[in-house]
């Protein structure tokens, strides 16, 4: 028997879901400033609707970045809030690798991968710039093929053969992006944060409520009035040749 609570709000979506012995309950709904508001509210629902307390839950996981910076405040203060009231731990969960997990499964559901594959899990980071990490499934597990960073869209790395772009970055640096490369939109789902929740368990990776932090990679988290016009008026940067 299994029970996990997993929610998302890292990016302009807010994803929650519960896990019950099998059965999974979504909920997808705005994010942004939105998801402080209607978090708490929303996963009491689920609970109640499956008949359960926070105190019968193995865990509550939670995307811990990299991410909106408003939307991980939220997500680290309700985990840590619920789970201190319930004397439950936490999972934090890497928001790129819930990503290479969304399109693991939009693939393998798809028929284009049945066994290993490599995602380049690519988020828009605002000021134009976007968060980056390659995962590998091996078709049992997920191992980190590149290390976590910012960079401009045009300066990520051109990757290995064989290797899906995923994210919702391609939307907004249509062009600026390594090309030859194919392309998913995908987030980090509450679902993904399920399914990956019974191994970061069984590798120990839960921690006591008060570890529910936030993961940034950067200090600065918006542009001045000045830089964002500075931007605009430049325009989109030129992709350089084989980024």
């Amino acid at each position: 028997m299994s029970r996990w609570l997993a929610f998302d709000s890292s990016t302009d979506v807010l994803s929650i879901g519960l896990a019950v012995d099998g059965h999974v309950a979504l909920r997808t709904l705005p994010g942004g400033a939105q998801a402080s508001a209607t978090l708490i509210p929303q996963v009491m629902a689920l609970l109640a609707e499956a008949g359960l307390t926070l105190a019968q839950l193995d865990a509550i996981a939670f995307g811990r970045g990299p991410g909106s910076f408003t939307g991980l405040r939220t997500a680290c203060a309700v985990a840590q809030g619920l789970a201190f009231g319930a004397d439950r731990p936490v999972l934090p969960v890497d928001t790129l690798l819930a990503v290479a997990e969304t399109a693991r499964e939009q693939l393998q559901r798809g028929g284009q991968v049945a066994g290993p594959c490599r995602v380049l899990a690519v988020l828009d980071a605002r000021m134009d710039e976007v968060y980056s990490a390659t995962w590998f499934w091996d078709g049992a597990q997920w191992s980190a093929d590149t290390p976590l960073q910012v960079c401009a869209p045009q300066d990520l790395p051109a990757p290995a053969p064989g290797t899906w772009l995923a994210g919702n970055a391609a939307a907004v640096y249509a062009g600026r992006l390594p090309t030859g490369v194919p392309t998913l939109q995908a987030l980090p789902e509450a679902a993904a944060l399920l399914r990956l929740a019974p191994r970061l368990w069984a590798q120990g990776l839960a921690v006591p409520a008060e570890q529910a932090m936030p993961l940034y990679v950067r200090d600065k988290v918006a542009q001045t009035t000045a830089e964002r016009e500075a931007v605009r008026t430049a325009g989109p940067l030129p992709r350089a040749e084989g980024a």
